[in-house]
């Protein structure tokens, strides 16, 4: 199992929104470059770097501090946030991202999501933000009328081949992760006819909690504030799961 530090940038900052709402935030450091270059030498291999902004106004608007994240390490780094069209998947596969990740393009604009796995494939990832198990757009502005596990089946369909799952009540609060509901989102998305790898994201905050997510069978953890405050350390996560 991959433990994937998370950068969530606001106003050009490195930052945490408490259950994704924008006026309960809490900065962590003004430079998101240097604690990117932090996460690599603690032994990360991939970083999941976020432009909240852009998830909001629905389009990139923290491209430039993205770029100089992606010029800056040499691990693998997956970006999403505002990113609603081709051009822009292709503008940061170009500055070096390894992955590129969709959310609310995903459920509202399906033309691009099907062009998008034509022409990136295993590069583009899909997260998967839920609210009381209904899908979340708009930077969890916005929450839709469709299941999770409804898209999650149409996800597959359109042939993408990886997705990540937030249980949005659990983001930021340290409280751990939505067990039942992760399981229930692996069962289904390895049972289907063209299964999915599932990354869990949301509360992860103890080694107890990543022992848990093992078990469970995700491929991957995205940790944010818990690295942030110390309540886990990187380096002694990784030594457990490298």
């Amino acid at each position: 199992m991959e433990i994937i530090p998370a950068i969530d940038i606001r106003g050009g900052l490195c930052v945490r929104l408490d259950q994704g709402d924008y006026a309960r935030e809490t900065v962590f450091d003004a430079d998101p470059v240097a604690v990117a270059r932090r996460w690599q030498e603690a032994g990360a291999t991939r970083i999941h770097v976020v432009d909240l902004d852009g998830a909001r106004e629905g389009a990139p608007r923290n491209e430039g501090v993205i770029r100089r994240v992606l010029a800056a390490v040499s691990v693998r780094v997956q970006v999403g946030g505002g990113i609603r069209d081709i051009a822009a998947i292709q503008q940061y596969v170009d500055a070096g991202a390894a992955r590129v990740a969709l959310g609310t393009a995903a459920v509202k604009d399906q033309t691009t999501l099907v062009n998008a796995v034509s022409l990136f494939r295993e590069r583009i990832l899909v997260g998967v933000d839920a609210r009381d198990g209904m899908v979340a757009t708009e930077g969890w502005l916005e929450t839709s009328e469709m299941r999770a596990l409804d898209l999650i089946q149409q996800l597959s369909e359109f042939g993408v081949q990886r997705i990540f799952y937030t249980d949005i009540s659990r983001d930021g609060m340290q409280s751990g992760p939505n067990f039942p509901a992760i399981n229930e989102v692996v069962e289904h998305a390895g049972g289907l006819p063209s299964p999915m790898a599932v990354i869990a994201s949301g509360g992860v905050s103890s080694i107890e909690h990543l022992r848990r997510l093992r078990a469970i069978g995700v491929e991957g953890a995205i940790v944010g504030k818990a690295l942030y405050t110390g309540a886990l350390d990187l380096r002694e996560a990784l030594a457990e799961f490298p």
